[in-house]
């Protein structure tokens, strides 16, 4: 995606119903995917009106219009079910009520109303920081619990199709393009040898044990924001993957960064765990958050879909390093191997600790 000039976002911003003239417009926060710019106005009165504007990255989000539409219905949605306008995202319309504007060089834009006296932190500050951060998310779940997730457009097809993830991995694994396989035998072993495992939510789905549900698909911490005194849950923004999917895999793709107590590239492996207490206090806020809006059989799969989220993800990686490393970005040859290496860890320190997991989720089930 090429960069945006000054005239792009001067042309982007004159598209949008906003209120004042804009005085300022400044690259903002750390995201990876799309350009993002804080636009400061002033009105006739003096009064700042700030908002969010951003150029929206097509090779990655190739239907953009869907992403949008799929965005629009949820906040729509979610703006009958909360206390304040700082709660959920607002979309803002251009002047022919659209809600993106396409401008003459293809690039894609849209703008939302600035989120004041907010922050959203990369990692949780604390151990409370992590407990909002759940709380937003199962009050995500809890407010859309009663949205039709199945009207959602599924804009990244089988994103969470975990069976079909380990069929892309052994494809990887025999087509072998970079002559790899034989030095990584015991990781390829480890993601086979738990193959019975992969099918387990899509087996609770069909059961009627895991109901479809609006998923958010990317619920790591600076993806909620906070307030910036009290640093309670506000609302969860970056809604580019909401998609039909399920909470638990939400959930666990949380634990998965949220709980892992090294990074997600440590080479150093002995120092890579599952930190059981923040997988309790993370499990309390999401359950706080959804208010008893999960079913007990979906309670009961939390543990499942935070081992599920690790483990795809271990063999994502993987299958790219057998591949030349073509989608995720790395640092250097053995970056994506070193991710490898640390989800197998987490999974493996998951199962050692699995009783105790299973016995806290328990703790919340009704019946």
């Amino acid at each position: 995606m090429k960069k945006a000039n000054l005239q792009q976002i001067t042309n982007a911003i004159s598209n949008f119903k906003i209120v004042g003239e804009a005085k300022s417009a400044t690259p903002y926060g750390n995201g990876h995917i799309n350009s993002t710019f804080l636009v400061n106005c002033v009105d006739e009165n003096g009064e700042k009106h700030n908002y969010i504007l951003q150029a929206v990255n097509t090779d990655v989000f190739k239907a953009p219009t869907q992403v949008m539409e799929n965005i629009v219905k949820v906040t729509d949605f979610l703006k009958e079910k909360v206390a304040t306008s700082r709660e959920v995202l607002n979309v803002i319309r251009t002047y022919s009520d659209g809600i993106y504007y396409q401008d003459s060089d293809g690039l894609f834009w849209r703008m939302y109303d600035f989120v004041e006296d907010s922050i959203c932190l990369d990692r949780p500050d604390d151990i409370n920081d992590f407990y909002q951060c759940a709380v937003a998310f199962g009050n995500f779940q809890r407010c859309l619990s009663e949205f039709p997730a199945d009207t959602l457009y599924e804009t990244i097809p089988d994103f969470h199709n975990t069976p079909k993830r380990f069929n892309d991995f052994l494809k990887a694994v025999e087509e072998d393009k970079c002559q790899r396989a034989a030095s990584v035998k015991d990781e390829i072993e480890f993601i086979k040898s738990r193959k019975e495992f992969y099918s387990v939510l899509i087996d609770a789905n069909k059961k009627g044990e895991l109901p479809l549900r609006v998923s958010h698909n990317d619920t790591k911490s600076n993806n909620v924001m906070l307030d910036a005194k009290t640093h309670n849950a506000l609302c969860v923004i970056d809604l580019d993957t909401i998609m039909p999917g399920f909470s638990v895999t939400d959930f666990g793709d949380s634990i998965r960064f949220g709980a892992s107590t090294a990074a997600e590239d440590e080479k150093d492996l002995s120092k890579v765990s599952m930190d059981i207490e923040m997988f309790r206090i993370y499990t309390k806020g999401f359950l706080d958050g959804s208010a008893g809006q999960l079913l007990d059989s979906e309670i009961m799969l939390l543990p499942e879909g935070a081992k599920m989220m690790t483990i795809e993800c271990g063999m994502r990686f993987l299958a790219d390093y057998l591949a030349g490393d073509t989608y995720f970005k790395t640092a250097y040859p053995e970056h994506n191997l070193d991710r490898c290496r640390t989800q197998l860890k987490l999974v493996a320190d998951m199962e050692a600790k699995w009783d105790e997991m299973k016995a806290i989720v328990k703790g919340y089930c009704k019946g």
